[in-house]
């Protein structure tokens, strides 16, 4: 973490906005846990609470009001953000109660750079997919997440998804990475402050959060 900025520029950061491969944007307040997901490929929109798992969810332009079919909306919502912040943050979560993480060698990474890896096991009640495994990758002169291997299951001994972490940016004093092999995190920005109303209305945030980008 300290190589990506520390503690204090983490918890300095407040929202944060990315692309998670071309298929939504999300954008998070780290603090209040507000999420406002624009699905492309489902025509959705999720704003949504991730600490209380509640909010409104839009079906193109219609709300979705059944209660039972918005409950398990705003859940499909959560985890939406569960699996594409895990992509974009996860050095900074290395630590997070129920992470089981082990010193397991050296390995190199598909470029050949000599690395120190992390084996990363959850705890039962980690997440929604606690069975997962990963091994990550970390460059001894950097110390920056330079690969990591996913496992679907921990007794697997070869990984799912195998992806150099590359393209790292400064944001406001963070370091984040959005190359992941042949794809990437697109749109990362980094917010102090930002309106309420971009995690509450339907209407497009773009000219807040994206003036300069067309959106799809």
């Amino acid at each position: 973490m300290q190589a990506m900025g520390g503690r204090e520029a983490w918890d300095r950061t407040r929202h944060i906005g990315w692309c998670f491969f071309g298929s939504r944007h999300l954008l998070w307040d780290k603090y209040t846990g507000r999420v406002r997901i624009e699905h492309h490929k489902w025509n959705m929109l999720f704003l949504i609470n991730v600490n209380d798992t509640t909010g409104r969810v839009f079906e193109g332009n219609q709300e979705i009001t059944e209660p039972d079919t918005l409950k398990k909306l705003v859940d499909i919502g959560r985890q939406i953000w569960v699996n594409d912040s895990y992509w974009l943050v996860m050095p900074f979560k290395l630590l997070d109660p129920g992470v089981n993480l082990k010193y397991v060698g050296k390995d190199t990474t598909q470029d050949g750079k000599m690395t120190d890896v992390l084996e990363l096991t959850f705890g039962n009640s980690v997440g929604y997919t606690p069975e997962n495994k990963y091994r990550v990758y970390v460059d001894p002169e950097t110390h920056l997440v330079s690969r990591w291997d996913y496992f679907a299951n921990a007794s697997m001994t070869e990984p799912s998804i195998s992806d150099l972490w590359s393209g790292y940016k400064n944001y406001d004093g963070v370091l984040l990475s959005g190359g992941r092999g042949g794809r990437s995190l697109e749109d990362i920005v980094v917010f102090r402050e930002l309106p309420d109303r971009v995690y509450e209305d339907t209407a497009s945030v773009q000219g807040i959060v994206y003036p300069d980008k067309i959106m799809p």
